[in-house]
């Protein structure tokens, strides 16, 4: 096994979503420090998404033992705005686990623990909206609200424990066109045996 670490991580995007191969593996902060990520030898393609910021996407190369540093660079996004002051709403989460992933109109917008507790919430603008939390090995949740100009909303659920099949679109993106023709060959050697 080799092991990846990130580097030079803004504190603006340490809660940035990580997905290795396509799926959701968890945040910057949380995946930093003690807590490397251990990979299998061979090419990974790591993405980190953050609202208001562009993806910052790296193909790794691991090798047996030895530790890759990722420096991660994200640039803002300035098509990103946020919702006007007098008028927004505001979703506060209370979901276990906490480390799961958070998805407004099917966007990452950050992990549950993001968006919970005292002075900390989800700013979004009024109208209809579909929030999807999930994470690997439970089911998703999902549910669609539609919030009138300065409310706040609360959303109190656990997630059901599930299978690694049973992630979510959203936690499990389309892999490169390799990863996918190789994923593809074993499973039509599994089927042959």
């Amino acid at each position: 096994m080799g092991q990846i670490q990130f580097t030079h991580v803004p504190k603006a995007v340490k809660t940035s979503g990580v997905w290795i191969d396509g799926l959701y593996v968890g945040y910057l902060s949380e995946l930093g420090g003690s807590k490397r990520i251990r990979l299998l030898p061979g090419d990974h393609e790591i993405v980190v998404r953050q609202a208001g910021y562009g993806d910052f996407s790296s193909r790794a190369t691991i090798e047996p033992g030895k530790i890759l540093d990722i420096p991660v660079e994200m640039q803002r996004d300035e098509r990103f705005q946020l919702p006007e002051p007098k008028t927004r709403a505001e979703i506060k989460l209370s979901v276990r686990p906490d480390r799961a992933g958070v998805f407004l109109d099917d966007n990452y917008v950050g992990h549950v623990d993001e968006f919970g507790g005292i002075g900390r919430g989800m700013l979004v603008s009024p109208g209809k909206h579909r929030i999807k939390i999930a994470l690997s090995g439970y089911k998703a949740f999902e549910t669609e609200i539609n919030l009138l100009p300065r409310q706040k909303f609360a959303l109190k659920t656990q997630l059901v424990d599930g299978s690694i099949n049973d992630a979510d679109p959203l936690i499990r993106t389309e892999r490169t066109p390799e990863l996918h023709a190789r994923s593809a060959e074993t499973e039509a050697n599994e089927q042959r045996k």
